[in-house]
């Protein structure tokens, strides 16, 4: 599809993602934001973590969102005791044939939950790079390409609980976004007593086909940034570098995922364009889990939110294009 076809597709395009963030909302109540994100990460091609305390919905998110769409998916729970061969697949002899042959694991699929993620040995977690990377995976010095789309949803709680491993940075950086869902309101809360069945997820209905959401990746180009906004968002990125409260700033990775985010979510706002508050609202989400802030920072914010309140603070500070 070429560049004036694929602008030309953007407003069949936007019906379609409201159609999709409409069945998704019926699955999380109360969340409207979380839903829009997670939309935006299925668009940009990229990998959605997940992160709370158990019980708010995490892996009723990611069913939906896979369930959403009419392809592949697999659920692997991830624990302490797996191997990289459950989740990759393993290289087996057939004494019929007399050869080796590879049986497919899991991540040979479109849609991969991992559930609890931090559950994992770094060993098997690290088994998740080149696919999450390259969309492929090496076993036995043959490369083996998995189906698009293909993304990853991996869910994990928060790394202070007992028996989990804390992924790390290398990892992280391949997640396009982290999320965290949070308690319902009441009135969300007190529609989700009333129902019934406790999994919802499970009953989402498929909106859109496999290709279709191939079409929709590539229609997500079509949307404009300006340089003024480009350049917002570098400075941003740089300022990232140079603070003195982190140790690690924003790889040039996760620079490019901002930038296609922020396509994603114009495209979501019915835009063919992308705004200032586009990088503004999706900055944290994107850069909060790729920088690493210095052991004083931490030790004074005890914990977790500690690159959130750095990333606040440069967002404060970096002049907005008019």
């Amino acid at each position: 599809m070429g560049q004036r076809e694929t602008a030309e597709a953007l407003p069949a395009a936007i019906e379609r993602l409201s159609e999709l963030e409409a069945a998704l909302g019926q699955a999380l109540r109360g969340k409207p934001d979380v839903v829009r994100l997670a939309l935006v990460c299925l668009l940009a091609r990229g990998h959605l973590l997940i992160e709370d305390v158990p019980g708010v919905g995490k892996t009723t998110l990611a069913q939906a969102l896979a369930r959403s769409v009419d392809c592949e998916f697999h659920r692997l729970q991830f624990t302490s005791d797996m191997l990289p061969s459950d989740v990759l697949g393993v290289t087996v002899y057939n004494a019929q044939s007399r050869e080796f042959e590879f049986k497919r694991g899991p991540i040979f699929t479109n849609f991969l939950l991992a559930d609890e993620i931090n559950r994992a040995t770094p060993k098997t977690q690290s088994a998740l790079l080149e696919a999450m990377n390259e969309s492929q995976v090496s076993i036995d010095g043959v490369c083996y390409p998995l189906a698009r789309p293909f993304m990853v949803i991996a869910t994990q709680n928060p790394v202070e609980h007992h028996g989990t491993y804390p992924l790390p940075e290398s990892q992280l950086d391949r997640f396009l976004l982290r999320l965290r869902i949070g308690y319902p309101d009441a009135e969300s809360e007190r529609q989700i007593l009333r129902q019934r069945e406790d999994r919802i997820g499970m009953q989402v209905k498929p909106v859109l086909s496999a290709p279709e959401v191939i079409e929709l990746q590539e229609t997500i180009h079509a949307v404009r940034v300006e340089e003024a906004v480009t350049d917002y968002l570098m400075a941003i990125v740089e300022r990232t570098r140079s603070h003195e409260s982190l140790q690690l700033g924003v790889s040039p990775r996760g620079a490019q995922a901002l930038y296609r985010a922020a396509q994603a979510l114009a495209l979501l706002e019915g835009r063919d364009y992308v705004i200032p508050d586009d990088v503004k609202r999706l900055a944290t989400p994107v850069f909060a889990h790729r920088v690493v802030v210095n052991s004083r920072v931490a030790l004074l914010a005890r914990g977790a939110d500690a690159g959130e309140r750095v990333l606040a603070e440069i967002l404060a500070s970096v002049e907005v294009p008019l």
